[in-house]
C-alpha cells in the first residue's frame, strides 16, 4: 500500500511502514513540508496514497471525503507524545491486517486505545 506521511509525524514512521512492505512518501522529503492541507490532500489523492497525519482537520469528512482517497489515518494523540510513542501507536494500528486492508475509502481515527473507522467496518 502507498502512504503519504504528513510533516507533523516523526521521520521514524517511515521505517515502520517500509518494514511492513509499504511504499512511503514523506511530505518533508518531497517539498511539501510547509504545504497547506489542501495541497497535501491533493498529493495523496493523485497518487492513491493513504494519508497518515496528526492534523485533526483531515478528520472533517465534508472537506476530505474518505472515499476520494486511498484512506486517511488521523493519529489523535497528546501533543506531549514522543516520536517513539507515536510510532508505537502506529505499529499497533498496522499490526491489525484488517485495518490496513479495509482502509481505502475510509477515515481511521487512531488514539492510544482504540481505532474508529468512518464508514464503520462491518
Amino acid at each position: 500500500m502507498r502512504f503519504l506521511i504528513d510533516a507533523n509525524l516523526p521521520r521514524s514512521a517511515i521505517g515502520t511502514l517500509t518494514a511492513r512492505g509499504h511504499h512511503v512518501e514523506f511530505a518533508r522529503d518531497i517539498g511539501l513540508g510547509a504545504a497547506p492541507d489542501a495541497q497535501i490532500a491533493e498529493r495523496a489523492r493523485q497518487t492513491g496514497a493513504a494519508l497518515l497525519t496528526r492534523d485533526l482537520d483531515f478528520s472533517d469528512v465534508r472537506r476530505y471525503p474518505p472515499e476520494q482517497y486511498g484512506g486517511i489515518v488521523v493519529l489523535r494523540l497528546p501533543d506531549h507524545f514522543t516520536a517513539a510513542e507515536i510510532v508505537a501507536v502506529l505499529e499497533r494500528f498496522l499490526a491489525e491486517p484488517r485495518f490496513v486492508e479495509d482502509l481505502p475509502g475510509r477515515l481511521a481515527i487512531v488514539d492510544e486505545n482504540r481505532v474508529r473507522f468512518r464508514p464503520p467496518l462491518e
